[in-house]
C-alpha cells in the first residue's frame, strides 16, 4: 500500500465555521481520483463543509449530491460550486436522516467527517466547532456514516473516508464490516499537529491516545466496498 504525493485541489471559499480543506481533504481527493470516479456515476459528499471533494467529484464529470447538517456549510457548499461554475445538488441533512429522507443509492460515497476527540467543554452540538469535534472518542460521526454508508450504496458502490488513527482504524473497518462491506485502510499519511490538536494535546495525552513525544497524526483513508 503506497502512499502517493497529494495533489492540492482547486481554491474553495471557507466562510468562518466552515472546514476549511486540509491535508485530510487532500488525501481523500486522491482516492477519489484513483478510484476512477467519472461521467455516469453518482457520488454522495457526507458532511461536505466547503464542498471540496463534491466539487472534486463533479470536475472528474460525477453527478454530485452533498450534504451537511450546518447551514453555514450548505450556503458555503453552495457559493463555491456556482464560482466553479459545476453542478452539486446540496441539501442540508443530518447524516442520521440519511436512510430516512431519501432513497437514492450511489455509486460512491465520501466523507471527512469531524474526527478530533473532544474534551467534555468542547462537546457542542451546534455552532462552529462542530466543524472539528469528534465527540470524546472522536468516532460520533464517523460511527454514523458507517452506519449509513451501506444503505446507500449500489452494488459494487464504494465509500472512501478519511479520519484520524487516534480515533480507531480497526474499530471503523470492523463496524464497516458488521454493517456487509468489505473494508481496508488504501493510504495513510502522517502530518504535523494542527491547531485544533495542539490545544488539546494535554488531554489526548492524559486519556493514553497518544505518547508523550508524539508530535505528528496518522491520517487514514477507509475504503469500503458493497458485495
Amino acid at each position: 500500500m503506497a502512499v502517493l504525493r497529494t495533489d492540492r485541489p482547486q481554491r474553495t471559499l471557507a466562510i468562518p465555521g466552515v472546514y476549511a480543506p486540509q491535508q485530510d481533504s487532500h488525501l481523500l481527493l486522491q482516492a477519489i481520483r484513483r478510484e476512477g470516479v467519472g461521467p455516469g456515476m453518482d457520488v454522495l459528499d457526507l458532511g461536505t463543509g466547503t464542498g471540496v471533494l463534491a466539487l472534486g467529484a463533479a470536475r472528474l464529470g460525477a453527478r454530485v449530491t452533498a450534504i451537511d447538517v450546518s447551514r453555514r456549510a450548505v450556503l458555503c457548499a453552495r457559493v463555491n460550486a456556482a464560482l466553479s461554475r459545476r453542478r452539486v445538488t446540496v441539501r442540508r441533512l443530518d447524516l442520521s436522516a440519511i436512510a430516512l429522507s431519501f432513497g437514492e443509492r450511489y455509486d460512491v460515497v465520501i466523507s471527512n467527517p469531524p474526527y478530533v476527540p473532544t474534551p467534555p467543554v468542547g462537546l457542542l452540538r451546534s455552532g462552529a466547532a462542530r466543524a472539528w469535534n469528534g465527540g470524546h472518542d472522536g468516532r460520533a460521526l464517523v460511527d454514523q456514516v458507517c452506519a449509513c454508508a451501506a444503505n446507500a450504496l449500489r452494488p459494487r458502490g464504494v465509500l472512501l473516508m478519511v479520519h484520524s488513527g487516534l480515533c480507531g482504524t480497526e474499530i471503523t473497518i470492523d463496524r464497516l464490516a458488521e454493517a456487509g462491506l468489505r473494508a481496508q485502510v488504501s493510504d495513510r499519511m502522517l502530518i504535523p499537529f494542527g491547531p485544533v490538536m495542539r490545544s488539546r494535546l494535554a488531554w489526548l495525552r492524559g486519556r493514553g491516545l497518544m505518547d508523550e513525544g508524539q508530535d505528528k497524526e496518522e491520517l487514514v483513508v477507509i475504503r469500503a466496498e458493497q458485495p
